[in-house]
């Protein structure tokens, strides 16, 4: 009936049945309310995110990539969705297809996404505004922010997903991201 695995999340399943094992708390603690129709409801108020590693404005830390973004903003953009994307699609491809977008002006509504997606996966503050809004007004600004997040949180962006993968293998590891330190990286 269940397949027989050891999930350290949730227990043991096997054909016995349920065992419950050690569980991992969240990262956070969302209370739940039922909705009308008796659903559970996350309270997003509550949810606990951190900040960015640097500020929207903090361009000139990294100067060489504010000149290319500047220059060309979609060999940034193509580098940070590799990245996120786990090298499902190449950083050519997607940043071609920003070039693209550039040509009818709407290149920021679809970088948009991947500010979301890159919050959604390090929880990331919403910060300053909307993610759409920084990137419709300030779309090199959130470019350089959002290669700068990654780079500290230890991607080497000139190389792409792959690379990062082998050279984790290898054993030559990513430094670990303490959110805690990020004043270091402000300065």
């Amino acid at each position: 009936m269940y397949p027989t695995s050891v999930n350290q999340d949730y227990g043991k399943f096997s054909c016995e049945g349920y065992h419950p094992g050690p569980m991992k708390q969240p990262p956070y603690n969302v209370p739940h309310y039922a909705s009308p129709a008796g659903m559970p409801v996350h309270s997003s108020a509550t949810t606990n995110t951190v900040a960015w590693s640097t500020g929207l404005c903090h361009c000139f830390d990294d100067p060489a990539n504010c000149l290319v973004t500047c220059v060309c903003p979609c060999i940034t953009f193509g580098q940070i969705s590799e990245i996120l994307n786990k090298g499902t699609t190449s950083c050519a491809s997607r940043g071609a297809l920003y070039g693209l977008l550039g040509v009818t002006g709407l290149p920021s509504l679809y970088s948009c996404f991947y500010r979301s997606k890159m919050r959604g996966q390090y929880d990331l503050e919403e910060a300053p505004c909307v993610d759409c809004l920084v990137h419709v007004f300030c779309e090199p600004c959130a470019l350089c922010q959002e290669y700068r997040e990654l780079k500290n949180r230890g991607f080497d962006m000139g190389i792409g997903w792959q690379a990062n993968m082998e050279r984790q293998s290898r054993g030559v590891t990513m430094p670990p991201y303490n959110a805690g330190m990020t004043s270091w990286f402000r300065l």
